[in-house]
């Protein structure tokens, strides 16, 4: 590894924040369908912010996360009324942490800064936080990419933490369940952690995470 870094930025949502976690409602509105829509709306969630950035159509996380549900739904056949598409939305603003997210934070935050840096936007973020009672360790350091007005892996992206924290990229170290999230960590300067859940092959992008941990424990092993 490299030095050890000042600061710690995470990414929130798969990071943090389990986004299947919307899975059990799903499965209550479309009984056995729920695993299928959260794996759909996930998928064309991040398709869209990569084809919007690519675009030049920025357009905000609610938004996103709204086209890509409608996406999903009609993908797999499935018809929302207006209660069941709002219970969905309003979902993403109270999705569940992971377990050892606590007890991760409270480690690595005795010995240096912690932050947030997401696609998500400002108000998402700010429920999603509160709702876990997270914000004992973030503060105000939750950066949202809808300041640059483009969305991950854009390097203008990353820098508004080193803008918010007035740190060099090789200050601040970056950790993400998303390989290509750490990629472009880790391309743009960050020593990057990929927080591979999931057991996924490192991403073909020629810019490899400095390390790969299981879970956010064991992110707290490594910089604590």
């Amino acid at each position: 590894m490299p030095n050890a870094p000042q600061a710690l930025v995470f990414d929130a949502y798969g990071t943090l924040f389990d986004v299947h976690s919307v899975t059990r409602l799903a499965d209550s509105l479309f009984p056995g369908r729920g695993a299928a829509l959260s794996q759909a709306w996930r998928g064309k969630q991040l398709e869209y912010t990569w084809l919007r950035s690519l675009m030049g159509r920025y357009d905000d996380f609610n938004a996103v996360t709204s086209d890509s549900l409608d996406w999903a739904l009609d993908s797999l056949g499935l018809a929302a009324g207006p209660e069941d598409r709002a219970a969905l939305m309003l979902a993403y603003r109270t999705l569940a942490a992971f377990p050892e997210v606590r007890g991760a934070l409270e480690r690595l935050g005795k010995r240096r800064t912690l932050a947030i840096l997401s696609n998500g936007h400002p108000d998402m973020l700010d429920a999603v936080v509160d709702h876990n009672e997270l914000r004992v360790f973030f503060g105000e350091r939750v950066y949202s990419v809808h300041e640059a007005g483009v969305f991950k892996p854009d390097p203008r992206v990353y820098a508004l933490a080193c803008a918010g924290l007035e740190l060099s990229a090789g200050e601040i170290g970056f950790v993400s369940s998303n390989g290509w999230d750490a990629a472009g960590a880790r391309s743009f300067g960050f020593t990057a952690c990929w927080v591979n859940r999931g057991g996924a092959p490192v991403e073909r992008l020629a810019s490899p995470p400095d390390a790969v941990v299981r879970d956010l424990a064991e992110v707290a092993a490594l910089f604590a």
